[in-house]
């Protein structure tokens, strides 16, 4: 049976799609049928009322963060966003930030009222290694379209955190935290977890 919620901590985390807009060389997805236990690669892709029968049962705090990108499935995330923040629910989406591309539209204000927290994989200091490790269908301008993204949550009032892994150096690491200031977004360095 599919894993459409997993949990972690005092949150679910919400798996929607195996699909991404990345191929990224550290992606579990690329090791690992899933995370912390849970087999996460889906054969039918969850519906919101799929999630929200779930919920039910859970009305906790939620981290939409499966397999794949959960911005590619935004109309499902929006409707369980709204159920959430409903029953008084914390939301977060860890994502990517390829969303408004991806839609071509502005996707940062739709999500205002229903995601409290945006985190963000900056995973890089430029372009060219960005794309190096990543691997996104938008090329180099897929590190482009992440910090427009992500200065539109920002803008928007969205709690923002840009992240990197602690595997890059120390001064490319130095450049992402200015970055993330110069957004006004936070900053955070994930450990690598082998």
């Amino acid at each position: 049976m599919d894993t459409y919620i997993y949990r972690i901590g005092d949150r679910n985390y919400i798996n929607l799609t195996n699909k991404c807009t990345n191929d990224c060389e550290f992606c579990v997805r690329r090791t690992e049928k899933g995370v912390a236990g849970y087999e996460l690669w889906m054969e039918k892709e969850p519906s919101a009322q799929d999630i929200i029968d779930l919920l039910e049962k859970d009305k906790t705090d939620v981290v939409f963060c499966g397999y794949g990108e959960p911005t590619i499935k935004i109309d499902e995330l929006k409707e369980i966003a709204a159920y959430v923040k409903n029953y008084g629910g914390h939301t977060r989406i860890n994502t990517n930030g390829h969303a408004s591309v991806y839609h071509g539209r502005d996707i940062a204000k739709e999500l205002v009222g229903l995601i409290d927290e945006v985190s963000i994989s900056l995973n890089e200091a430029d372009a060219k290694k960005y794309e190096r490790v990543v691997h996104s269908r938008y090329g180099e301008d897929g590190f482009r379209y992440m910090l427009n993204f992500a200065r539109d949550c920002v803008k928007y009032g969205i709690k923002t955190t840009l992240s990197v892994v602690d595997v890059i150096s120390p001064e490319d690491i130095e450049t992402c935290r200015r970055i993330a200031e110069d957004i006004g977004a936070d900053f955070r360095v994930r450990h690598y977890i082998a």
